[in-house]
């Protein structure tokens, strides 16, 4: 199996992980810009497989599997860290929010490929707008601190919410999909 250009950036991708989760707790007084630059990196190399795999046919199948499970766990590992920084009640929820909805769909995804369904549980638009919703808020979150005025990490939280509920709104369109899949 040869391994194409967008899946070595994909796995790029998730070497990035653990240097984010480095880097989030090295006690530099630059720990946060550096957090937030690896993690800024990964969110662009994701959009960047994408676009060549689809623009130059390099497309896999080992590629179309690795691709969510890089971004599920930059998602989750992101949020986590956060949250640990960040623990109240409010942070908590709307990470279980994401982190339930991912688990919920990859799971719905699997049982409807199971049953010979999956067309029915594709990516669609309303997750494509919520993912970048989602990751401006993280990078956000890392950054934490106020810049040119802007209370930096007041919008990350205020688009995590945002995230949060376009999460729960895509995950109802995905369920209302597969639902008459379900019943039989």
């Amino acid at each position: 199996m040869a391994i194409t250009i967008p899946t070595w950036l994909t796995l790029f991708r998730i070497i990035t992980i653990p240097v984010m989760v480095v880097a989030f707790y090295w006690p530099h007084p630059q720990g946060h810009i550096i957090t937030t630059a690896v993690f800024v990196l990964g969110a662009l190399t994701d959009w960047l497989d994408g676009w060549i795999a689809r623009r130059f046919n390099m497309g896999s199948a080992f590629g179309a599997f690795l691709d969510p499970v890089a971004d599920k766990l930059a998602v989750a590992i992101t949020l986590f860290i956060i949250v640990q920084r960040h623990h109240t009640v409010y942070m908590a929820l709307l990470a279980a929010v994401i982190v339930g909805r991912e688990i919920t769909i990859s799971a719905l995804r699997e049982w409807m490929a199971q049953t010979g369904a999956h067309g029915l549980v594709k990516v669609a638009a309303l997750g494509k707008i919520k993912t970048i919703f989602q990751m401006v808020a993280l990078g956000c979150l890392l950054f934490q601190e106020d810049l040119f005025g802007l209370p930096i990490f007041l919008i990350g939280q205020s688009l995590l919410t945002i995230a949060a509920a376009l999460t729960l709104w895509s995950g109802v369109d995905y369920l209302r999909a597969a639902w008459p899949s379900m019943l039989k």
